[in-house]
């Protein structure tokens, strides 16, 4: 059965959201094709009339991840950096990988990825200094570019080891000190 052009790019739209999910839960490597397609609700058969290949689906679904995945920098205009910094390094952010920042849950899958998904995380990391810096108090624009760097370097490890360890306690402790001490103008 053929269908409509509205209907392929909806399946197709559909497969990117499904991938881009599943890619923050379980990692690149973690979900095959067949799973991804299943979840989106369509045939395995159907993917490469959507995609030339895994590779592809990745990089479309890292940026599809990206567009949402800075949503507390944008939450947090009004209240600056300390605004930003608690906004990521919540409990529920922690707990959601599957919503959550795509830097902390693939960025240590990228280095075995290949150029075009690396380039994508590269220009949505990218995006994101450049909205983070805004928010970054400071004389000069170097200043305030190395201090996003830095800062959001540091959310990314309090993630990462916030998700890593099996005490919960610790975790709550992870966040917490990051936060306050992140949250922070280095002036």
């Amino acid at each position: 059965m053929r269908v409509s052009r509205q209907e392929a790019e909806a399946n197709r739209e559909r497969v990117v959201k499904v991938a881009s999910a599943l890619d923050r839960k379980h990692g690149f490597d973690g979900i095959g094709v067949a799973d991804i397609m299943k979840k989106a609700g369509l045939t395995h058969g159907g993917f490469y009339g959507h995609f030339g290949s895994k590779d592809d689906l990745a990089a479309e679904a890292l940026t599809c991840a990206l567009r949402g995945s800075d949503s507390w920098i944008s939450a947090s205009e009004k209240g600056g950096l300390e605004s930003a910094v608690r906004n990521y390094l919540t409990p529920e952010h922690r707990d959601d990988r599957a919503k959550g920042c795509i830097f902390a849950a693939v960025g240590s899958d990228m280095v075995r990825q290949p150029r075009t998904v690396r380039h994508a995380f590269t220009e949505g990391f990218r995006a994101t200094i450049d909205k983070l810096v805004r928010m970054v108090p400071g004389r000069s624009a170097e200043a305030r570019r190395e201090q996003a760097l830095a800062t959001m370097a540091a959310l990314v490890g309090a993630l990462i080891l916030s998700r890593a360890v099996d005490d919960s306690e610790l975790s709550d402790q992870i966040l917490e000190a990051s936060a306050k001490t992140f949250g922070r103008p280095q002036v």
